[in-house]
């Protein structure tokens, strides 16, 4: 294809920015999981946007912030891991709030590894229209370096299409490195696991913060009448006390049939059919500072 555009493109920011609600609109398909709980993302997750005239590899990252564990400061690496060899770093960025020691912490990391990138101000239209000016002139002063600023509401879509085309514009020459069909390259078990444990995070919120984990022990499918399938799904969430397993089953059970009643239907939705979801609930003590439970759960160091 003459002039046909492809690339990688990471998102970096702070946690609870708006960088997996971001992609899931540009994609146009909910493949990260979000929540308003922030630190949601937990796997370097590649969305895939196919266009007539190019492809975008979105590479999602977790949350820059202070790690106060083994998982907190494997999440931060694979993050900063993130800018080595892709096209474009996004910074995204909460326009709703001051620029912040974090934000300068994140563009200092990017200027002292001489990585060129685009700012993003997200959230815009939770800015109170007097303030919009006043709010963009104190990030041009933090990020006044940078070569290109946009301003977008990933929730409701504004400035999205003027982002994929500065996108495309910035990109090289290159051929279609996926499938036009493909939206994601994660493995099917990481993406359900994720579709519970969001529903974890928005049921639960600060109850039960981060200290959950979701293992999926087994996928099956199973033929039902007349040709149909149903897909038959068993599923771990781990935490690291007793008080929150009781939270997160609930008073007979309701938390945890409310989790599982959403995240099926999610489910359904990414597989395209009729799902059978068991879930059951597991205390492991301590499991982020554990090397050994962390990689067993999916969490490796990316070099």
């Amino acid at each position: 294809m003459n002039n046909y555009k492809s690339g990688f493109v990471t998102l970096l920011g702070r946690p609870n920015v708006g960088k997996s609600t971001l992609i899931n609109t540009l994609i146009g398909e909910k493949i990260t999981i979000t929540s308003p709980v922030a630190q949601t993302t937990r796997n370097k997750l590649r969305g895939i946007l196919t266009t007539k005239t190019g492809q975008i590899i979105f590479v999602d990252t977790p949350g820059v912030h202070k790690p106060h564990h083994l998982l907190g400061e494997i999440l931060v690496k694979n993050a900063k891991s993130a800018i080595n060899g892709v096209d474009i770093v996004i910074l995204v960025l909460d326009s709703s709030v001051e620029p912040g020691r974090g934000d300068e912490y994140i563009r200092d990391f990017l200027v002292e590894n001489e990585i060129e990138f685009f700012v993003v101000l997200n959230k815009w239209d939770l800015v109170n229209k007097e303030f919009k000016n006043v709010r963009l002139d104190q990030y041009k002063k933090v990020f006044g370096s940078c070569k290109c600023f946009q301003i977008v509401s990933a929730s409701e879509g504004v400035g999205c299409f003027e982002l994929i085309e500065m996108i495309l514009n910035f990109l090289p020459e290159g051929p279609m490195l996926f499938d036009e069909d493909i939206i994601c390259d994660q493995p099917l078990d990481n993406l359900l696991s994720d579709l519970v444990r969001e529903q974890v995070l928005i049921n639960t919120r600060e109850e039960v913060p981060h200290s959950v984990a979701v293992k999926i022990e087994n996928i099956k499918e199973i033929k039902k009448d007349k040709g149909k399938k149903l897909t038959a799904i068993l599923a771990t969430i781990i935490v690291e006390r007793t008080s929150q397993k009781g939270i997160l089953i609930g008073k007979k059970g309701s938390m945890l049939k409310t989790i599982g009643q959403t995240a099926r239907s999610n489910m359904k939705k990414l597989i395209n059919g009729p799902v059978h979801l068991e879930l059951f609930v597991k205390v492991i003590p301590n499991w982020r500072k554990k090397e050994s439970k962390l990689m067993e759960f999916g969490y490796e160091i990316d070099y």
